[in-house]
């Protein structure tokens, strides 16, 4: 780099560079994105942090220094959505390269299709999210095409207060947004979670959101529309 100013400018146009993209592509929350759209997402993120690190040092009067970033190796909460739309089992894939054998497939090889949809279903209110631990007298898991449950739940469970507060994820799969959307909706008026609160009405409120159906929604969606 030759200096901090043409840097920063670099980095920025990279940062532009890749919004426009995630608007291209029409992505927005990382709940409906995909695989590409939450690296595009991070990689804004991450060289953005670079961008304030780098002013801040120049504003100390110090060169700017760049170090890697720690590797986050474990699998990713949304996994479940790279999966559907990739046909791929990462847990297995992630098995094979521990004990030391490599991937079944090249890069080349994997083929999204299609769109999925990801809720995480929490034992918190929905509308203070906090915690709302206890015994489940009832579970009722939605089925169906396109539809994955995640879920240690069953009836007569206890929640603990101890943990996160994650309980299960739904996740829907389609040929298009809509449909895999509607699957969505369908999905979260069928599941039952009786005996505890949980965030299950926020979601519901959510798919049937016009603005999150027409989609292109930021991270920012969610924070205004509990204020509206």
């Amino acid at each position: 780099m030759e200096t901090l100013e043409g840097a920063t400018d670099d980095l920025v146009e990279v940062i532009e560079a890749l919004r426009e993209e995630q608007d291209g592509l029409g992505l927005g929350d990382v709940v409906g994105q995909g695989p590409h759209g939450s690296q595009i997402q991070r990689a804004v993120h991450h060289v953005a942090e670079l961008v304030h690190l780098a002013e801040a040092a120049e504003d100390a009067g110090q060169p700017p220094v760049f170090r890697h970033e720690v590797a986050d190796a474990r699998i990713q909460v949304e996994h479940p959505v790279t999966e559907l739309v990739t046909g791929i089992d990462l847990i297995k894939q992630q098995s094979r390269v521990a004990a030391g054998e490599p991937l079944s497939m090249t890069q080349d090889q994997v083929s999204p299709r299609g769109h999925a949809f990801e809720c995480r279903i929490n034992a918190e209110d929905p509308k203070t999210f906090a915690p709302c631990p206890g015994k489940v007298n009832r579970f009722h898991a939605p089925g169906g095409n396109g539809i994955r449950i995640d879920s240690h739940l069953y009836s007569g469970y206890t929640v603990p207060p101890n943990y996160d507060s994650l309980i299960g994820k739904v996740i829907t799969w389609a040929d298009d947004r809509h449909s895999a959307l509607m699957r969505m909706r369908n999905a979260l008026d069928e599941i039952v979670v009786d005996g505890i609160t949980t965030n299950i009405p926020l979601h519901q409120n959510l798919v049937r959101d016009e603005a999150f159906q027409r989609g292109g929604v930021s991270i920012h969606y969610l924070e205004k529309k509990l204020k509206s």
